[in-house]
């Protein structure tokens, strides 16, 4: 006789908490709660993120802290969580938005959780959950926080890309690209330069390598390897070095699972004690913007 097989319980709904009474709402209509206040070290408001599951499939999370971030994910018709979760804090004004939208590069997410430390960061990157770049303080001086998700399958990164400028936000999200979504030029005074990439479920599809070229020779040097360039300037209006954002498809057995920015320096050796490549040529080289290092997971790597 075959056992019946438990039916997937997906993360259905999202919502945010900014005080008690929103929290007490939020109890009483079945909501779960992740218990790391999303204001943690900044002051201001205890902000909460909460989650339902059920059949319905959040396959998308995204986050914007201005408002030209915001209008691709609108009109690509992303639910948009009207909380800010730096309320009191003085920082960005962050908001949370989610999709449920099916088809080709959209896997289900099936849990969702929240950082506070780089050693809770190294052990969910390195167990197929997926960070969001942006710090949920973003410019509050408080804690860096994190959300991250994982999903119904195993997926692998299969195309990247950049932007910078937002007119193509839009179509980026319609063709089923995820934002990462910290500006590469943070501090710099220059263009809002943003990372994409796309996720598939087959490991014969998926990217092999990254790397980062900050000057002629290293440009050069990946040229010559066969390495494929996204031609957009990470550093684009910085006048700072020309950055750019280089892959592979092919030559190794170990399909690329995640990629993220790091910006917070002390995390870099917990990242790679984990086996977490880290790519230490800051995005900002040149300038006097932050120190931002790309890193990305594969097994075995």
């Amino acid at each position: 006789m075959q056992l019946p097989t438990m039916a997937t319980s997906y993360i259905s709904d999202l919502a945010v908490s900014i005080d008690e009474a929103d929290e007490n709402q939020l109890i009483s209509q079945g909501f779960k709660k992740i218990n790391v206040n999303l204001n943690q070290g900044a002051g201001g408001n205890k902000i909460y993120l909460w989650y339902k599951n059920g059949s319905e499939q959040i396959t998308r999370v995204q986050f914007s802290f201005n408002q030209a971030m915001a209008e691709g994910l609108s009109i690509a018709g992303f639910t948009k969580i009207e909380k800010n979760l730096n309320a009191g804090s003085g920082g960005d004004y962050i908001y949370l938005w989610f999709s449920r939208k099916s088809g080709d590069y959209h896997t289900p997410i099936v849990e969702i959780d929240v950082t506070d430390n780089p050693d809770g960061e190294a052990f969910k990157f390195t167990n197929s959950w997926e960070k969001s770049a942006c710090d949920l303080n973003r410019k509050t001086g408080g804690n860096l926080i994190y959300a991250w998700v994982k999903r119904e399958k195993q997926t692998y990164i299969c195309d990247v890309s950049a932007t910078d400028s937002y007119g193509s936000d839009t179509d980026y999200f319609l063709e089923g690209y995820i934002r990462v979504d910290e500006d590469t030029n943070r501090g710099a005074n220059g263009a809002y330069v943003f990372i994409w990439y796309r996720q598939t479920t087959d490991p014969q599809l998926a990217l092999t390598d990254l790397k980062i070229s900050t000057n002629n020779d290293e440009y050069d040097s990946l040229q010559k390897q066969a390495y494929s360039i996204v031609s957009v300037d990470l550093n684009e209006g910085t006048g700072g070095n020309q950055v750019y954002l280089w892959y592979k498809k092919q030559g190794s057995n170990n399909p690329i699972q995640a990629m993220s920015l790091l910006l917070n320096l002390d995390a870099v050796p917990v990242y790679e004690n984990a086996g977490i490549p880290v790519i230490k040529k800051s995005l900002n080289t040149g300038n006097n913007g932050r120190t931002e290092y790309l890193c990305f997971y594969r097994p075995n790597a």
